[in-house]
This record gives C-alpha cells, sequence and structure tokens, in this order.
C-alpha cells in the first residue's frame, strides 16, 4: 500500500514537472514568435513612414502647382472685367454726351416750335379777317349780279341744274357706250378664247331625258298577265311603285310614265324581272319591286362613285356620294342633271387651270353645284336652299357652299372659282339641244320679256324675236333722245338679268328713228 503510494506520488511528481518543462519551452518559443513580428512589424512601420513622406512631398509640389495655375487664372479673368467695365464706361460717357447733345437739339426745336406756333396764330387771324372781306365782298357781288342779270340765286341754281342734269345724261350715255366698247375690245376675245377652249376640251354628249319608259315585251301575250286577273297584277304593280303602266296597241310594248325617274327606272327593273321570270301574281310583283328597290339603292352608290372617280375628287361623305348618284335620275329641261353637273365641273376645271385657280376644288363645286335637285322633290324648297344646307351638313368646303347657294344669283359669289362655275353652268344649259322647255314655259317667258321692255317710259312697242334670244325694243323719238336710248338699253338689260332665269344670252335691241311724211296733192 505504502509503495504504491509512493509510485503515484513520484508519477504526480514526474507530471508537474514535464508540465513546467513544456510550458517553459513553449513560452521560449512564443518569445522567439513575437520578437520575429515585432521586428516585421518596425520594418513595416519605417517603409510606410518614408512612403508617406514621400507622398506628402509630391502632394505638397502638385498643390502649389495648382495654386499658381489657379492664381494665374483668377487674375486674367480679373483683367478681362477690369477691360470690360473700361469700356462700359467709355461707352457710357459716350452716351451721356450724345443725350446732351439731344437735349440742346430738343430745346432749339421746341423754342422754334414755340415761334412757329405764335406765327401761325397770327396769320389765322389774318386769315379770318380776310375771310370776313371777302364774305362782305362776295355777298356785294352776288347782289350786283343778281341786279344786273335780273336772277334771283334760286333762278340761277335752277337754270344750272337743268344745264348740268343734260350734260350728264349725255355724258352717262357716252360713259356707258364707251365702257362698253372698252369692256368688249379687252374682255371679249380672251372670254370667248377661253369659254370655247374650255368646251371644246370638255365636250360631252347631249341626252335629252322624258318622263316615260318603254319596256319590250316578248310578246303580246304578255301583256294580259302583266293585267292579270281583273288587273289585280297591274294594280299592284302600280301601288308598289307609284308608276302609270300604259298597255295599249302599241305592239310588244308597254309604257311607264311618272315624273320621278327613280320610281320609274324601279318599276322598269321590277317589270323586267317579272317578265324574265314568267311568274307574275301580287305576292311575286312585291318580292321583285323589294329586289328593283335595293337593286337601285346599289346602282345609285355605284353611279355617284363613279362621277367622283371620273373627275378625280376624293374625301367625300359616303352618304353625299348617294345623294350625287341620285342625280342621274333627275332631269331639268329635259337634260340629265348629273351629266349637266360633270360637264360644269369640266368646264370649271378647264377655266381654273387658265386662271390658275385650285384645279381639284373647281371639279368639286362645279360637280356640288345642283347637288340639291336630288332632294328637291322630298324635301321643301329651292335646290339652292337644299343644296346649301346639304354642303353645311357633310362640311364641305365654303368654296363650295358659297358656289352653290350663288350659282343663280341668290348671292354674292365669295371667291373666282363661284363665279367660275356660274359661266361653266350657263354654257352647259345653253349648248343646243341640251334643254328643252315646255310651251308653257317658253310662252310665259317670252311674255315677261315683252312685258319688261315695255314697262319703261317712252318705249312703243317691244317684240321678242329668235326664240326669246333677243327683244327688240321701239322707242318714241319725240321723248327720247339717242343718249336716252342707250341708257333704256341699259336698263332694261339690267332688269332682264335681276327677273328672269334663261339659258345662254338675251340679247336687247333699242331703236330710235324719226320719219317725216308729207303727201303731194
Amino acid at each position: 500500500m505504502t509503495a504504491t503510494l509512493l509510485s503515484i506520488i513520484l508519477a504526480a511528481i514526474a507530471l508537474v514537472i514535464g508540465l513546467i518543462i513544456g510550458y517553459v519551452a513553449r513560452k521560449q518559443v512564443h518569445e522567439n514568435k513575437l520578437n520575429q513580428a515585432t521586428g516585421t512589424a518596425d520594418g513595416i512601420i519605417e517603409t510606410a513612414k518614408k512612403e508617406a513622406a514621400s507622398l506628402k512631398k509630391e502632394a505638397l509640389i502638385e498643390a502649389k502647382e495648382k495654386g499658381n495655375q489657379y492664381r494665374s487664372q483668377v487674375e486674367d479673368e480679373l483683367n478681362q472685367r477690369r477691360s470690360e467695365v473700361s469700356k462700359s464706361e467709355h461707352r457710357l460717357e459716350t452716351r451721356e454726351e450724345t443725350l446732351d447733345r439731344r437735349d440742346d437739339t430738343l430745346d432749339r426745336k421746341e423754342q422754334s416750335l414755340t415761334d412757329r406756333d405764335a406765327a401761325l396764330a397770327q396769320r389765322e387771324e389774318n386769315i379770318k379777317t380776310q375771310e370776313e372781306k371777302l364774305e362782305h365782298s362776295a355777298a356785294d357781288a352776288q347782289a350786283e349780279l343778281e341786279r344786273v342779270a335780273g336772277l334771283t340765286q334760286d333762278d340761277a341754281k335752277n337754270e344750272i341744274l337743268d344745264e348740268t342734269r343734260d350734260q350728264l345724261t349725255h355724258e352717262r350715255a357716252v360713259m356707258i357706250r364707251d365702257s362698253q366698247a372698252e369692256a368688249k375690245e379687252h374682255a371679249d376675245k380672251t372670254a370667248k378664247q377661253l369659254v370655247a377652249d374650255a368646251i371644246q376640251r370638255s365636250a360631252a354628249d347631249v341626252v335629252a331625258e322624258t318622263t316615260v319608259t318603254v319596256v319590250n315585251l316578248p310578246s303580246d301575250d304578255m301583256k294580259g298577265r302583266i293585267i292579270g286577273r281583273e288587273g289585280r297584277n297591274i294594280r299592284s304593280l302600280e301601288t308598289l311603285t307609284g308608276i302609270d303602266i300604259i298597255i295599249d296597241d302599241t305592239p310588244e310594248a308597254v309604257v311607264l310614265s311618272g315624273f320621278d325617274p327613280i320610281r320609274r327606272e324601279i318599276a322598269r327593273m321590277a317589270l323586267e324581272t317579272l317578265i324574265q321570270d314568267g311568274r307574275i301574281h301580287p305576292a311575286r310583283i312585291e318580292e321583285a319591286v323589294d329586289k328593283a328597290r335595293k337593286e337601285m339603292d346599289d346602282q345609285i352608290r355605284e353611279i355617284g362613285e363613279k362621277a367622283i372617280f371620273e373627275l378625280g375628287i376624293h374625301n367625300m361623305s359616303p352618304d353625299l356620294i348617294k345623294i350625287l348618284g341620285r342625280l342621274h335620275f333627275r332631269t331639268s329641261y329635259g337634260q340629265n342633271v348629273l351629266d349637266h353637273s360633270i360637264q360644269v365641273a369640266k368646264l370649271t376645271a378647264v377655266m381654273a387651270a387658265e386662271l390658275g385657280e385650285d384645279i381639284t376644288m373647281a371639279k368639286r363645286a362645279g360637280l356640288m353645284h345642283d347637288i340639291g335637285k336630288a332632294l328637291d322633290h322630298e324635301v321643301d324648297g329651292s335646290h339652292v336652299e337644299i343644296g346649301t344646307e346639304l354642303a353645311r351638313k357633310y362640311h364641305e368646303p365654303k368654296v363650295v357652299i358659297n358656289t352653290i347657294a350663288s350659282h343663280h344669283g341668290d348671292v354674292e359669289p365669295e371667291s373666282i372659282i363661284a363665279v367660275l362655275v356660274a359661266a361653266a353652268d350657263a354654257v352647259s344649259a345653253a349648248r343646243p339641244g341640251a334643254r328643252s322647255e315646255s310651251l308653257e314655259n317658253y310662252l310665259h317667258r317670252l311674255e315677261k320679256l315683252e312685258s319688261i321692255a315695255n314697262g319703261f317710259k317712252g318705249v312703243d312697242h317691244s317684240y321678242a324675236i329668235q326664240a326669246g334670244r333677243e327683244i327688240r325694243v321701239i322707242v318714241k323719238p319725240d321723248q327720247l333722245s339717242d343718249d336716252q336710248a342707250v341708257i333704256v338699253a341699259h336698263d332694261i338689260k339690267s332688269q332682264i338679268e335681276r327677273e328672269l332665269e334663261y339659258p345662254g344670252h338675251i340679247k336687247v335691241t333699242v331703236i330710235r328713228e324719226t320719219r317725216t311724211v308729207e303727201y303731194a296733192k
């Protein structure tokens, strides 16, 4: 037991001694490493101190250089500003000298104006004095003249007025003659050449329309089928289309009569469909008429599109194109209105090109000038009023609106194009064969023409000749002089232009002749 304990104690002592020896050895190693690290750190610090000193020296040198540069730049700017200030001071001194001289000049001018006002006041006073003397002298002279002449001032004034009136009548007649001659000399040749060239370059066929349409039949047996049992088929056709169907002795033909060309065309299309199909009864008639109406709408639109395509017009409302197509089925004095409008557009375009105006706008205005006639059977008002409202509704240009409103003289034209359209309208309407008039309208126009001429003082009688193209007026030679006859011709012409509508021109001829008759016995 004691031996064991002793062994343990010895072992413990050996362990402690070993630990002490190990600790001492490790401490020595750590001290060596620490000494090495301290030496390395000292070297790094020394190196860093040397580099810092070098960088500090370089930074100081660079700072001195930048300071010198900045100082130089500031000195340059100061010198430049001193120079500018010196120049500004010089300019101010010069301006002050100029203003001083102007002040002196204004003072002298003000003194001069003051002296002039005084002189003018004195002169005005002298003029008033002289006017008073002249008034007294004029009154004395007038009294002396009245005494010598034996006429009062009013009598002399009336005599002078009568003489002046006669002279003015003569001068007015001479001026009218000279103005007419000069206008014809300078304008006739150019205007005729321009219009003739326009007509030649836009020649169009003349087509006269009537109020009846003839439908050919394959045989006379078809007439009975069209009439139907107890006339029910023909009554259905007339009721649905609003057109009179005339079936007479004309072989293999039926006549459709009606004032509305669109309804007449619908009736023709429906009747031809029924004849081709062979089945004719009220139900089938109603189907054929409905189909014809739809086809007519498409045809009207295609006709309108064809017209604007032919003239090269774009950007037109589809509704307006359709209304334009309706003009194909509208006639005026037997003339197809759409063909007339296209011709007016072409004539206007040619004349506008010669005058340097907008050709496209000229075509548009010419084509649209009678657009109101497409609806004048359905809407109250003249075709001018209807056309103007249509153009405003569909936002047409102002030139087009004014052209529609002014082409019959209802308002004043506001553009050259409006004047050209009115001229082209008259040319198109006046072409031989372009229009036909009813006997009633023709006679009424001739009666009105003679009535206008006979209404003038000094006219004995008048005759409308050359189918209304000329009015010959015989005046009383004892009541009108030659000069007054010229004035009467001019006034008759003006009243005809205001009150009558007519194609082409009307020539006014005033005849004044003196006859002396003696009988030998």
